[in-house]
């Protein structure tokens, strides 16, 4: 058996020195008058297999197969991608890629990822060695889900692979399953999902166990499913309660068997990997849900924040009375797409639930309530337990520094969060005590997640800025910020190969130390 590697991965390696008794112990048995000739053959057949035992999985652990990379931690340790670089800095490649949010993988030789072009879902491989197109698939739809195009696309969610294929999830037409060349092997359908204000598919597939799991929390009939990795038939479906959120689930190894585990519209919910039956719920999540949880030394943590959440007066909507006051011009009762311009922007839409052109009390009350719904915090759960564990199970919870979209890391023992303007918060994981406050510099939006490698975090802007923060026992520190690349990121960036995969809306870069 392999001994276990960080991040649950089997690590494969056989330490050298024992590899050297194994050799001592076969030379020492044979007879020394079959010549030393023999002895050293034989030494150096088995120190090759103890070396290529170690080569093949060493090249499994340093991939980054789904969103987040290994069990959405973010962590690639072990792996030594730069700390400085930029257009002219350590700029491996660079090319360009069609549109699109979902953040990139590496699968065998290449980095995948998924994109929108001139009404096309497509899922596209690079090389990862030089940035050239590999192969490219058309999902052929005829039509996708209502998104906000200042906010969402069609194509959100990061693909995920096991090492012998990539699945793709597209709200548009369901499951996509294809070998690592881009033949396509086969199809689950689904129906094309209702989501709450619009927002598009952001949740991504994950594969365990030979599983594919996707959470699909909609309008239309929210559901956690599992089919086949290799076929596509449906193993299990269950429904959920949860009306609207964009949580990438994580695998949770526990006693009794692995648990999948998903945050959601008011729960957090684990359930039985093999089976999908419901093991237990944390009730302190916040409304439409979008950070994931995270699994580290056996405990699980979450941070999450939305705005209008019980409690949360920093972000307290406007009642719809004072927005009549401001806003009715022709005192209908009502709000036009006109009349809501100033308030609204460019999310009338997701106001106006049934679309007819105007947003009425009840549309405004009824999104109000449920951004009431959530409550936001950070906190760490024990393993254990089931049914409501909410009382019982919860090790420590806090109530700041909590991000929007980005999903917090847990790394070296410190459980490290950003949210909007750059502000890094970190909390000791084993007690929630309050580490350090750091101001990255670079303002604006976060929607990417943090990954880290090799003592530092990275932090990318929606902006276009990537900040490097070292992070040490006493305190972290912002060793490098980067010229923007180009444009716009909502992905979030990959590491394997020492090298840092960042996608932008216009390019696909790779950083590599020269």
């Amino acid at each position: 058996m392999h001994e276990p590697g960080r991040n649950g991965q089997p690590s494969g390696r056989i330490p050298h020195y024992a590899a050297r008794n194994l050799c001592e112990s076969v030379t020492g048995s044979i007879d020394e008058r079959e010549g030393r000739s023999t002895l050293m053959r034989i030494a150096v057949l088995i120190l090759a297999a103890c070396l290529a035992v170690q080569k093949a999985p060493a090249q499994h652990a340093s991939s980054w197969n789904r969103f987040r990379g290994p069990n959405g931690s973010g962590v690639a340790e072990g792996q030594k991608p730069p700390t400085r670089f930029g257009p002219h800095e350590n700029l491996k490649w660079k090319t360009d890629v069609a549109a699109g949010q979902s953040s990139p993988i590496v699968a065998g030789d290449n980095v995948v990822l998924t994109a929108w072009q001139g009404g096309r879902l497509l899922t596209c491989a690079f090389d990862r060695a030089t940035g050239r197109q590999a192969w490219r698939a058309d999902a052929k739809v005829t039509q996708t889900e209502r998104y906000q195009r200042d906010a969402a696309s069609p194509a959100t969610a990061t693909p995920a692979s096991d090492g012998k294929r990539i699945v793709v999830y597209f709200g548009a037409c369901g499951l996509i399953c294809y070998d690592l060349g881009g033949r396509e092997l086969w199809r689950h359908k689904l129906p094309i999902p209702e989501i709450y204000g619009d927002y598009g598919s952001g949740v991504s597939p994950i594969i365990a166990d030979g599983l594919v799991v996707l959470v699909r929390d909609v309008a239309n009939g929210s559901s956690i499913l599992a089919v086949d990795a290799a076929t596509g038939k449906r193993v299990w479906d269950v429904k959920r309660l949860s009306k609207v959120s964009w949580c990438t689930p994580v695998v949770w190894d526990v006693e009794g068997g692995r648990q999948v585990v998903s945050a959601g519209h008011g729960a957090m919910t684990g359930y039985d990997l093999k089976t999908g039956a419901e093991k237990w719920t944390v009730k302190q999540m916040p409304s439409g849900c979008a950070s994931s949880p995270v699994v580290a030394d056996g405990t699980l943590y979450f941070a999450g924040w939305s705005p209008g959440a019980a409690g949360d007066t920093s972000s307290r909507q406007p009642t719809f009375d004072s927005l009549l006051a401001d806003l009715d011009k022709n005192k209908d009762g009502a709000l036009s797409r006109e009349e809501a311009a100033k308030a609204f922007g460019s999310f009338f839409d997701n106001y106006d639930l049934n679309r007819d052109g105007s947003v009425t009390r009840d549309e405004y009350d009824d999104l109000i309530k449920l951004l009431d719904e959530g409550k936001n915090g950070v906190y760490a759960v024990k393993p254990g337990g089931s049914g409501d564990i909410t009382n019982t199970h919860l090790l420590w919870k806090r109530t700041r520094g909590m991000g929007y979209i980005p999903t917090a890391i847990l790394y070296r023992g410190q459980l490290i969060m950003v949210k909007d303007g750059g502000i890094v918060t970190a909390l000791d994981s084993k007690t929630g005590a309050a580490l350090y406050a750091e101001r990255l510099g670079a303002p604006g939006e976060y929607h990417a997640s943090p990954v880290a490698a090799n003592g530092h975090v990275y932090f990318a802007s929606r902006q276009g800025v990537v900040t490097v923060l070292k992070v040490g026992p006493a305190g972290a520190k912002v060793v490098f910020r980067s010229p923007r690349l180009d444009e716009k990121i909502a992905a979030t960036p990959a590491i394997a190969g020492d090298t840092l995969f960042v996608r932008t809306n216009k390019s696909l870069c790779a950083f590599a130390t020269k």
